[in-house]
């Protein structure tokens, strides 16, 4: 997928903040730290458009980016353990199932996790949720460069199977070596397909 723009459009805590619904959207999600606001920028080829952190927790509001003009990438709040204020932490839940609940262009959820640790509760309890709201799912592990293959041979077949997923359903990544990108921007074109205005 060539990608000719990439551009910060707004963030937003809540529904009245959001830009006008017009382009197709495609959100990222994922625990705090699992390496989301590197894979959005390995997508579009861009360095520092979405800002990457060590300290888990930074992206603390729904982040909006139009790409080629014709699609929307919306970088969601990491969840799980974070350095933040509780009273944030609060905010996160009913801020992000307001967004994926209610916004008519949304396409699909990437859902990232990170592939040297074994899904969380809060993991499986998202994807359910999503599956249970007819909300399409596209499941990456990343940091595959992190692991030998004979130990991500391995860990995938746990994630698989802790989730209870066939080992097609999930997409190994690495914004080091590339792995992976070329799938992902094809799952991505797979759920933008029916949508007017595609990349």
């Amino acid at each position: 997928m060539q990608v000719k723009s990439a551009e910060f459009i707004t963030s937003a805590l809540k529904p009245d903040q959001y830009p006008p619904e017009g382009p197709p959207e495609i959100a990222f999600a994922g625990r705090s730290n699992v390496g989301k606001s590197t894979l959005i920028n390995t997508l579009v080829n861009r360095k520092h458009l979405v800002k990457t952190s060590s300290t888990p927790g930074r992206t603390q509001m729904l982040n909006f980016f139009a790409v080629n003009g014709a699609a929307v990438f919306v970088d969601l709040p990491g969840y799980g353990w974070a350095r933040v204020p509780e009273r944030i932490k609060k905010q996160w839940g009913p801020m992000v199932e307001r967004y994926l609940s209610t916004r008519r262009t949304l396409k699909g959820v990437v859902v990232i996790l990170d592939i040297r640790r074994r899904p969380r509760p809060e993991d499986a309890e998202l994807i359910n949720w999503l599956l249970e709201n007819a909300i399409a799912v596209v499941l990456v592990a990343t940091k595959a460069d992190k692991l030998p293959k004979n130990r991500r041979i391995k860990q995938v077949r746990t994630i698989c199977g802790d989730l209870g997923i066939a080992r097609e359903d999930l997409l190994c990544f690495s914004a080091k070596t590339r792995q992976g990108l070329n799938q992902l921007w094809a799952a991505i074109a797979h759920l933008l397909e029916d949508a007017p205005g595609e990349p």
